[in-house]
């Protein structure tokens, strides 16, 4: 169970800096731990600065060093492109710079263990049939530290049904190795199957590799959940705190409840806007698809407005197996990773082929800031102009919800795709 939690309509700031006060103290007393000399914390990379993570990173920082630590900070950012020095001033503020450490995924990692194909397999339903080898980041698993504070924003997920927990981990600091083998597993069994799932095959595996090969680190989870409020805003709605899958739980729950929008029929028209300041490759950005798709009419439209977007992948091998492939079927996909040698160097890139596939039953709609039509043609999905897109749907005057253009068309806007999921009733219960 959490050592404790709070839920309410708004937590403020104020009260989420006593709890993360509370934090401390309690992982200090329940930890057994003497004396806080070196401290790691491990919050979410950019892709989740709306959730307030960066300035609770901050305050912990300040707090565990005016008690003496040595603190550091290790952004947990999976394969995405490190932070730069503005993006961690950004998000991170008065932190020093060499105090934050970027986890280099290719590079920077250590075998713990394995997660046995027979595992893997049953946890799939038979779908899956490879192991799940856990390399993780060095820093992290090979230093002495006497606290490890994991920070995470609990929400609908397309691989392990919600973000965060063990996420962090596993996928934050998880090796190539790792983010191929849990990626792929997440795209063979089916995107669709995941999402809104408190407890994914692929989590079920992160499980298992977390209470097999990270007992001894001295970690507590810090779990927010979010939700829009009456004027639209985005506020902090429970904090929960521990150190067992019980403290995930109880705030994927809530999660479960405050951020899952359930239609009785398919939507015609989502409008979906992605921060240019968080959002920079389809990689990325695509979280608009994911978290729609099960919402969607065949035969609708998924315009997504993305100004920063300049790229598909991360990584430049990424990059290139979109531009090679695109977004195609997930049963041509799996055709071709059978035999294609460069699909198999790095499947979690295959996987994001599948994972932003409209599968042929809608149309994804791209209004990027850098790259062209050309280019997202390219990839299997149509074009708008971005210029056109924020002048029609200006995020400044339309609502989250439905909205009547002048023109009478019916849409349904979305200003921060990544804090929810939204689904037909039919597609989430029915399945």
């Amino acid at each position: 169970m959490p050592w404790f939690h709070h839920t309410a309509d708004l937590i403020t700031r104020d009260e989420i800096e006593r709890l993360l006060d509370r934090t401390i103290e309690e992982s200090r007393e329940r930890l057994a731990i003497a004396e806080l000399r070196r401290v790691l914390l491990l919050p979410p990379d950019i892709t989740r600065a709306h959730a307030g993570v960066g300035w609770m990173t901050e305050y912990l920082y300040h707090r565990l060093t005016e008690m003496g630590a040595e603190v550091h900070v290790i952004p947990t950012l999976g394969q995405h492109v490190p932070h730069t020095v503005a993006d961690n001033e950004w998000m991170f503020g008065s932190i020093p710079q060499d105090c934050i450490h970027p986890h280099d995924w290719k590079n920077g990692v250590t075998h713990v263990g394995t997660v046995p194909a027979e595992f893997v397999k049953e946890q799939t339903g038979g779908l899956v049939n490879w192991e799940m080898p856990i390399d993780l980041n060095t820093m992290t698993v090979t230093e002495q530290w006497d606290l490890i504070l994991n920070i995470g924003h609990v929400v609908p997920h397309e691989v392990l049904g919600f973000a965060n927990h063990n996420k962090n981990y596993f996928i934050g600091l998880g090796g190539k190795r790792t983010l191929g083998a849990a990626h792929m597993a997440s795209a063979v069994y089916g995107i669709e199957n995941n999402l809104g799932n408190l407890i994914a095959p692929v989590r079920h595996c992160f499980n298992y590799a977390e209470e097999h090969f990270l007992g001894d680190l001295p970690d507590t989870y810090i779990q927010v959940v979010m939700d829009y409020n009456d004027e639209g805003m985005l506020v902090h709605t429970g904090v929960f705190v521990g150190d067992d899958l019980e403290t995930y739980l109880e705030a994927a729950k809530l999660s479960r409840v405050q951020n899952i929008t359930v239609f009785d029929e398919p939507v015609d028209k989502i409008v979906a806007v992605m921060q240019a300041d968080e959002f920079r490759a389809t990689w990325v950005a695509n979280k608009a698809v994911y978290r729609t798709r099960m919402a969607m009419a065949d035969g609708g439209e998924l315009l997504i407005i993305a100004p920063g977007v300049e790229r598909f992948g991360e990584q430049p091998e990424v990059d290139a197996l979109i531009r090679k492939y695109g977004y195609i079927p997930k049963a041509e996909v799996l055709e071709l990773f059978a035999t294609s040698a460069d699909m198999q160097d790095i499947p979690h890139g295959t996987a994001h082929l599948v994972h932003g596939s409209p599968e042929g039953r809608f149309t994804i709609r791209y209004a990027p800031g850098g790259l062209s039509r050309e280019e997202i043609e390219s990839v299997g999905y149509q074009y708008a102009d971005p210029a056109e897109a924020l002048a029609r749907y200006n995020p400044e005057t339309m609502t989250d919800g439905w909205n009547t253009m002048p023109d009478g068309e019916r849409v349904f806007f979305i200003s921060t795709p990544s804090a929810g999921l939204w689904s037909t009733r039919d597609r989430l219960y029915n399945r």
